[in-house]
């Protein structure tokens, strides 16, 4: 048994399950809920490039920490929270329904990935494009930089 993978595992999915309870939408939470998406991002992307073997538990850890933390993250933008967030934009609130649209397209793409899962790491590779370029879209759309 590979013990370093089951152990990569168990942590993306307390990393998921973080992800679903963290959710009171203050600018604190709203980072923690991006670093796990960004963290699983990471992951497959080492595997995509080669810097990590290729894992399929760590590759279905990534994507089942993305679905789930990109179905609750719009959670976190609730009326009333438009301030104090720096990296934020009001555009957010403007247009919730486009916002969440992208949160779920996200979530939906790694479910499919999930689901026929990427088998080596050019497939990996192009799992990262696809999510990559959801992530892309919202954070040109919505996000602040500083």
């Amino acid at each position: 048994m590979n013990w370093k993978a089951v152990a990569a595992a168990a942590a993306m999915a307390g990393i998921a399950l973080g992800s679903v309870t963290a959710a009171d939408g203050t600018h604190d939470s709203r980072i923690a809920l991006m670093k796990q998406i960004g963290g699983s991002a990471g992951a497959l992307a080492a595997i995509a490039k080669g810097t990590k073997p290729y894992d399929a538990e760590a590759v279905k850890a990534a994507l089942t920490t993305i679905a789930a933390t990109a179905k609750v993250f719009p959670d976190q933008f609730k009326p009333g929270t438009e301030t104090g967030d720096e990296e934020a934009s009001p555009k957010i609130w403007e247009n919730m329904d486009d916002f969440k649209a992208r949160a779920a397209k996200l979530s939906t793409d790694a479910e499919t990935a999930l689901a026929q899962l990427p088998a080596d790491a050019a497939a990996v590779g192009a799992t990262v494009n696809t999510l990559g370029a959801n992530c892309g879209g919202c954070h040109k759309a919505y996000r602040i930089k500083d």
